[in-house]
């Protein structure tokens, strides 16, 4: 909460946070939004890579080797101090993550939309950060009750947060360009984990002692990271006046794309079918690309076995263990690519929707990913690594893209004025995939290995199913029509609500002449190497570690 301050007419002066305080002045540069969303997400979407601290955390007592207590109950496991955790108790987090996520982005979506989105992005740094300071004592403590809570749970609602806050205030500066500007900032989710993991690897190699993993210095130097980056990113954020546009755009007229002129109020969004279709497209999408995700090592470790290191007659099961390990790496190097053409589909995806339309590009995931998925067992039996590895790299690009295509799909359909909310709501669906995803690709392998089945036939019945899901994505993706006049908001409502926000605009004091306009200059360029710098950097470590794949 923030004070306000008197001012010398009578009034007060709205606190550091406040969303009066942050709207944008003559000659503020849109440009420099989208790197302050970059700042938050690159920090938050170390979520995806938090997996890299299993294997050191299953080890933290015995340090060279995991000191196991047999038959030892995950209740137990939350609160002993002389047996290490097994590293499904510790993926609870990973779970905890995302089912959060999705559950505080709906609680305080609203809210977010009346605080702003300084408030919000230090909200998501303090509960982000402090997760990670939470779960540093945990370990210290070895308790790994600290690490749910901190991480998981604390840590969770900062994702929520902070995966919320740039997105209603982005489509604002960026009308006639929504969909890239949110693929922007949606994309440094998923470069979070191509950063953060191999520096979060090198910290715990530094800090590693004959007593130690290193796992609770490093997460206390990555909150503390994070927490700088972070706040640059909050304090970064101006939202344009009250009906603000980019000087000489007009919102297009006649178009064949479905975009509405209208607002819905948070309210009743969700009483509409359009609302609850595109859930389901968005769950779709997201399940199947997750379970990917879930299984992509293992996956190709088992069809491609001994191919990997140039062994072709020596399945996965023959091979010793040695040469597991090489093998281990080499799919280390595609899980490296698929996060990286992940990050890449949120651009390109949502970009290339501002030229076709929303529906459309929602139309080519489903249809080329049903293709791709009904490839990859035919690809895997020939056993061209090639065909495999593109299939999937192409799919998990799509997967990105559903994320970042899905705020200005969702602006398109409902408008502008609670889209922040109506996207926090509509993120239930990412909770949901979460657990449908891992858990159907998951049991399916498990039923084929009972079977006595192996090799690329573990993995063909789960690429059939996946393409089941995308078909019923693109039947609800089908099924969206513009949303009923009866639910959009009457031009009087629309009027009083923006009245409240208006009066503590700039654009009243000012006027909104000059906002918005810079391009790419000097500081813009300085903000954009400031997170650029970082991402190339990511990219070229997980090339290298790719490289192996192919030579």
């Amino acid at each position: 909460m923030t004070i306000a301050t008197p001012i010398a007419d009578g009034g007060l002066r709205p606190g550091l946070l406040d969303r009066e305080r942050i709207i944008a002045r003559p000659g503020f540069n849109r440009w420099l939004v989208p790197p302050a969303a970059l700042c938050i997400h690159l920090c938050i979407g170390m979520a995806y890579g938090f997996s890299v601290f299993w294997l050191p955390l299953s080890r933290a007592v015995g340090i060279t080797a995991p000191h196991a207590c047999p038959d030892q109950s995950l209740a137990a496991a939350l609160f002993t101090t002389t047996c290490d955790w097994r590293i499904a108790d510790l993926g609870w987090i990973y779970t905890l993550f995302f089912v959060l996520l999705g559950t505080s982005a709906a609680l305080f979506g609203g809210w977010l939309e009346r605080a702003g989105p300084r408030k919000a992005g230090v909200a998501a740094a303090v509960c982000w950060c402090g997760g990670m300071v939470i779960s540093a004592i945990g370990i210290h403590l070895h308790q790994l009750w600290l690490l749910w809570l901190g991480s998981g749970v604390i840590g969770g609602i900062g994702l929520g947060l902070g995966y919320i806050s740039p997105v209603s205030t982005l489509i604002k500066w960026f009308p006639d360009k929504r969909g890239m500007a949110t693929g922007m900032a949606i994309m440094g989710f998923g470069g979070g984990a191509m950063i953060g993991s191999p520096l979060a690897d090198m910290l715990m190699n530094h800090f590693r002692t004959p007593s130690s993993v290193g796992a609770m210095q490093t997460l206390l130097v990555l909150a503390a990271i994070y927490f700088v980056f972070m706040m640059a990113g909050a304090f970064g954020y101006r939202l344009p006046p009250t009906g603000w546009r980019p000087e000489g755009w007009t919102p297009p007229v006649n178009t064949k794309r479905m975009i509405t002129e209208h607002n819905v109020h948070l309210r009743d969004a969700h009483k509409t079918p359009q609302f609850w279709l595109i859930w389901l497209v968005l769950c779709m999408n997201v399940s199947a690309g997750i379970g990917v995700l879930g299984i992509a090592s293992p996956m190709l470790q088992e069809i491609f076995g001994g191919t990997l290191i140039g062994q072709p007659a020596v399945a996965f099961s023959q091979l010793d263990a040695g040469q597991k390990a090489t093998v281990a790496g080499v799919a280390a190097g595609f899980v490296g690519l698929l996060s990286l053409f992940n990050i890449l589909g949120r651009f390109f995806w949502a970009s290339l929707s501002d030229k076709i339309g929303r529906k459309n590009t929602y139309y080519t995931f489903f249809v080329l990913g049903i293709a791709l998925y009904l490839l990859a067992p035919w690809a895997a039996s020939i056993q061209s690594k090639v065909l495999f590895v593109a299939a999937f790299c192409i799919i998990l690009s799509m997967y990105g893209g559903g994320f970042a295509t899905v705020p200005a799909y969702l602006a398109d359909v409902f408008g502008t004025q609670f889209v922040g909310a109506i996207h926090g709501r509509l993120l239930t669906a990412w909770s949901t995939a979460g657990i449908i995803g891992p858990v159907v690709v998951n049991y399916i392998r498990e039923a084929q290995v009972n079977a006595g089945l192996s090799g690329a036939a573990l993995y063909t019945s789960t690429m059939y199913i996946l393409a089941c899901m995308l078909v019923v994505g693109l039947i609800a993706n089908a099924l969206v029509r513009p949303v009923a006049h009866r639910w959009n908001m009457s031009e009087a409502e629309l009027a009083k609500l923006q009245a409240a926000t208006r009066a503590a605009d700039a654009a009243e004091k000012h006027g909104s002449f000059g906002i918005g306009k810079g391009g790419f200059d000097t500081p813009a360029l300085l903000a954009w190497a400031a997170v650029g710098l970082p991402i190339a950097w990511g990219i070229w470590i997980t090339l290298n570690k790719s490289f192996a794949l192919f030579h």
